[in-house]
């Protein structure tokens, strides 16, 4: 037997309001999409290096990381309109202490308050969209949520690369101060229901996964500087000759199973827990999740990956990059704008797996097509396909979180989203420097060793230990300081070149490796349409559970 929803028997919702929650994600990833546009002038006017800078990027995403869990308790128990409209505000704080900023410290600290408040809108918008919104009104809001943030990458990187090339840095970020008052102003079309003054927050366990969170974040962020396995010169302290970022890694995993722990003692207890983990009952919700985790994973890997071989390799501008990711970034937003669509033709299974099975096909043609060069059609069709593939996927494991929670939980799925997506960027990002740097230096070790334009003397002068990814021009230029030939020097260049394609050739068929591993959590998805039920469940109300789902449209059921 199977029941539908028809709609025409839902109650139709004004779209108006949506268009302040459509600007708020905008706001949050067109702040982080600007900083790296942003690098080059902050690095001009502070007098300061690029890893200055980049501490403002890294502060961003642990303030949202470690505090999103916080946050949904802060607007549960607060109110989410009201704490939704406060933290806007302050986020348009943070957007002028950037147009104002006399130093990086203050571009640090601004980037500090945006992440806080960044941290409670992420739940915030989960939690308004289910308020306001049903059935496939809902399922179309939470999907322009991934088209925002796809949109917002595509202007960020125009807008910001015109702006940064033809008049300086701030004014990019007096347009994240418009969109913020834009937003606070289209809060007042929003409904919400009133705060719970009963709702505890469990200090103990925002301990837990604040400390967890940092600490995977900085381990992962620093396995290529401080080192994978021994400890660099660059690392902060040793451990009998370890390096601290594995270390950082391991504590950070020790510290989540502690909160897992915690929080299930404590929900058995019968007390409020941090985030509820009924949001993660079943196998499929799991499965959402670590099928959000790779696919995050895996588009923060390629957003590294391009600039890294435009901007560093090819020694070209951020602009330039831009256009480079331009047909990737339209792709991804219209296909999250569009694949909503789909859902009452195809369940989530079957979009998951051939989404999965997409991204798994665009990486391994980028890993035989893929040259020097950015701007051939083979590339730019091999972009699009993964592009297709990742708009589909962030859209759909989004929306089978959100609707297979009741409405009073949405803002503990807002949390886990912000959680799971922010700790898969920054390992994505991280994951694919080290493997790239640690492929490209075994590749140069070995040309090195067994090219024979390359005498014994000339490797005495080079340091191999701090192979990284330069430009020929670059490397021209520390080869003038040593007493290389001219033909020595090609050499070196010819060698550099070809390690380098070669190690971005592995890289992306060790990503497409990963891709085909995910299409055994996105087999997990539910099998089911949206307001189908399958004659194996029986619909009945209460909890969802291990052996309980919800339906797209919200109903329980039960095998």
């Amino acid at each position: 037997m199977t029941a539908r929803a028809t709609a025409d028997s839902e109650e139709r919702a004004p779209w108006l309001p949506m268009v302040g929650l459509f600007l708020a994600q905008m706001l949050m990833s067109f702040n982080v999409a600007a900083l790296p546009v942003s690098i080059g002038g902050m690095v001009e006017d502070f007098g300061v290096p690029p890893t200055a800078v980049s501490t403002a990027i890294v502060t961003y995403g642990l303030m949202v990381a470690a505090l999103v869990m916080v946050g949904a308790k802060i607007g549960q128990r607060v109110g989410w309109l009201l704490v939704f409209r406060v933290v806007v505000a302050a986020f348009a704080g943070s957007a002028l202490m950037m147009v104002l900023s006399p130093s990086v410290a203050w571009v640090i600290a601004a980037q500090a308050v945006a992440g806080a408040s960044a941290a409670i809108i992420v739940p915030a918008l989960v939690a308004l969209i289910a308020a306001n919104y049903r059935g496939t009104q809902q399922a179309t809001a939470v999907g322009s949520l991934g088209s925002a943030r796809a949109l917002s990458g595509v202007s960020a990187f125009l807008i910001g690369g015109t702006l940064g090339t033809f008049v300086g840095w701030p004014p990019v970020f007096v347009i994240v101060l418009v969109l913020a008052v834009a937003v606070f102003l289209f809060s007042f079309r929003l409904r919400s229901a009133a705060g719970n003054k009963s709702v505890d927050i469990d200090v103990l366990a925002a301990l837990l996964i604040g400390a967890a969170i940092v600490a995977l974040t900085l381990g992962f962020n620093n396995l290529n500087g401080w080192g994978l396995l021994q400890a660099t010169r660059e690392a902060p302290f040793d451990v009998l000759g370890l390096s601290p970022a594995p270390l950082l890694v391991l504590v950070g995993i020790i510290l989540g199973q502690g909160f897992l722990v915690w929080t299930r003692y404590r929900t058995g207890a019968g007390k409020v827990p941090l985030v509820s983990l009924s949001v993660l009952g079943s196998s499929r919700e799991r499965a959402a999740v670590y099928a959000m985790f790779i696919v995050v994973a895996l588009e923060a890997a390629l957003n590294f990956t391009v600039p890294l071989y435009i901007q560093i390799v090819q020694g070209r501008t951020p602009f330039d990059t831009s256009l480079a990711m331009l047909p990737f970034n339209l792709t991804v937003f219209i296909t999250a704008t569009l694949v909503v669509r789909s859902y009452e033709r195809f369940s989530p299974r079957v979009i998951g797996v051939f989404s999965f099975m997409l991204t798994t096909l665009a990486l391994l043609w980028l890993s035989f097509v893929v040259t020097n060069n950015w701007e051939t059609v083979p590339t730019i069709l091999g972009l699009i396909v993964f592009g297709i593939g990742q708009g589909a996927l962030v859209t759909l494991v989004f929306n089978v979180l959100v609707t297979a929670a009741p409405k009073e939980l949405a803002g503990d799925v807002g949390s886990v989203r912000g959680t799971t997506q922010n700790l898969a960027s920054a390992v994505g990002t991280a994951v694919a420097g080290a493997m790239l740097v640690g492929i490209l230096s075994l590749n140069v070790g070995q040309a090195v060793i067994n090219d024979v334009d390359i005498p014994d003397r000339l490797i005495a002068q080079v340091d191999l230990d701090q192979v990284n990814f330069v430009s020929n021009d670059q490397l021209r230029e520390v080869l003038t300081r040593t007493d290389a030939s001219e033909a020595e020097v090609d050499a070196a260049v010819r060698i550099n070149t070809d390690a380098r394609l070669r190690a971005l050739k592995l890289g992306l068929l060790i990503l497409a490796g990963v891709s085909a591993l995910a299409i055994l959590p996105a087999s997990r998805l539910p099998g089911y349409r949206p307001g189908e039920i399958p004659e194996t469940l029986v619909a009945r109300d209460g909890p969802t559970g291990p052996d309980r789902d919800r339906s797209t449209d919200g109903t329980v059921l039960e095998k």
